[in-house]
């Protein structure tokens, strides 16, 4: 019996993975999209119609109003509808309430990104471990599967590094995972995701290196690196959710994130930080008004599903990975290059939210199949990277690696490995 799967949230990556259910429902029971909006579920569904995104006409996604928050709410959504696999893709505030919903029912999980509570920032590492894995043990003991952190980054680059380790590396030193966007959208600014969890990201950078988390500021450390088809990108050293997982599953000495910001972004983001509008602490006006200041900048800047019919130029995000193979020390770079005027054509959508929705839809598929039912919970590099990147590969995400160096050396072993063995 194929399974029905319930999709929360109506934002731009909801809106790409709501087309690339459409695209596959045939591997799919009933599909329902739900949101405390019906009117920005109804858009999408609008959406699907125009671009003739049913694979299998007689089958619709309907539908629902929901109060993701609501766990009582969403178990009872997830019955009525007879659901067993969830995709989250509302707001990251949201994880923990449908993650226990799930629990509550047996249903499937499947997040994109990790969990954020309103009144905390930047919590001490490894992230992960302050609300999801503290549920591990209870998914493993109701058999619930949690497949977390199933986007681009976190999700892809995951798997990008497990497949590296399967395939081409014997160990592994660093890991980089790099993202650019080097497209215009011709806003004088705005973000590609929610701006209120975008800059929560940037008020300290948590990262690991030679296994140890370092805290630095924000947007210290920068480099410029000659990527495929978008060429040299200055890209900063920032703080990232799959860094967490990736520390504590891969045995690399170092892992790191680096995200490119235009010289305009990076002004624009100092000025708003330094007069404190990107706080997340309520404020009063004059006038005995509490706002909290982010919020008014979120209210202020562009909706990032607007910003998809003007943008162009294309995404590079992958992972450059230092290790060694067979004694000899080898560096790879396993990436993806997005278009957002194609990713437009397809879905009505931008590379980013594209490349963050696409993947949750494989994960679904894959949950569906029997690949990833693995009825515990799981980041995305504990799982088999092939059929994962084999079913991207046919739909829409193909991964691309270059070898960038391999010593035709050997590395000599240490004294102490000698006397060993």
């Amino acid at each position: 019996m194929k399974r029905n799967v319930l999709l929360v949230g109506a934002g731009g990556v909801a809106h790409v993975a709501a087309h690339k259910l459409a695209q596959n429902n045939d591997l799919f029971g009933n599909l329902y999209i739900a949101s405390r909006s019906l009117d920005a579920c109804h858009d999408i569904l609008e959406s699907i119609e125009r671009k003739n995104n049913y694979k299998d006409p007689s089958k619709k996604i309907q539908a629902a109003r929901i109060d993701a928050l609501n766990v009582a709410e969403t178990v009872k959504l997830i019955k009525k509808l007879d659901v067993s696999i969830a995709v989250n893709l509302a707001s990251a505030f949201c994880n923990m309430s449908i993650l226990e919903a799930c629990i509550e029912t047996g249903a499937a999980y499947i997040d994109t990104a990790i969990h954020e509570e309103p009144n905390k920032v930047c919590e001490n590492p490894p992230w992960y471990a302050n609300y999801e894995w503290k549920r591990k043990d209870r998914c493993a003991q109701k058999g619930v599967t949690a497949i977390l952190g199933a986007g681009f980054d976190p999700g892809v680059v995951n798997a990008y590094a497990a497949y590296a380790k399967k395939h081409f590396f014997d160990t592994i030193d660093a890991i980089d995972i790099m993202d650019v966007n080097a497209g215009s959208h011709g806003k004088y600014f705005a973000t590609n995701f929610d701006p209120e969890i975008n800059f929560r990201e940037f008020h300290k950078v948590w990262t690991y290196i030679d296994r140890k988390w370092v805290e630095m500021p924000v947007h210290s450390e920068k480099k410029i690196y000659d990527f495929p088809v978008v060429g040299k990108q200055t890209i900063y050293l920032t703080g990232h959710d799959e860094i967490h997982s990736l520390s504590k599953n891969m045995d690399a000495n170092s892992v790191r994130f680096w995200m490119g910001f235009s010289d305009h972004y990076i002004n624009v983001f100092t000025i708003l930080k330094n007069i404190g509008l990107l706080s997340e602490k309520p404020v009063k006006t004059a006038e005995g008004l509490e706002v909290v200041p982010l919020k008014v900048v979120k209210a202020c800047l562009p909706d990032p599903k607007t910003l998809a019919p003007n943008y162009t130029g294309n995404t590079c995000i992958g992972d450059l990975i230092v290790g060694t193979k067979d004694g000899r020390k080898k560096e790879l770079f396993i990436y993806n290059v997005c278009d957002h005027k194609t990713c437009y054509e397809e879905v009505e959508s931008q590379a980013i939210s594209y490349t963050a929705g696409v993947p949750a839809v494989a994960a679904a598929i894959l949950v569906a199949r029997g690949d990833w039912d693995v009825k515990t919970m799981a980041n995305v590099e504990e799982l088999d990277p092939d059929p994962f990147l084999d079913l991207l590969n046919n739909i829409g995400l193909p991964t691309e690696t270059i070898k960038v160096s391999y010593s035709k050396k050997r590395i000599p072993r240490k004294k102490e490995e000698k006397k060993q063995q």
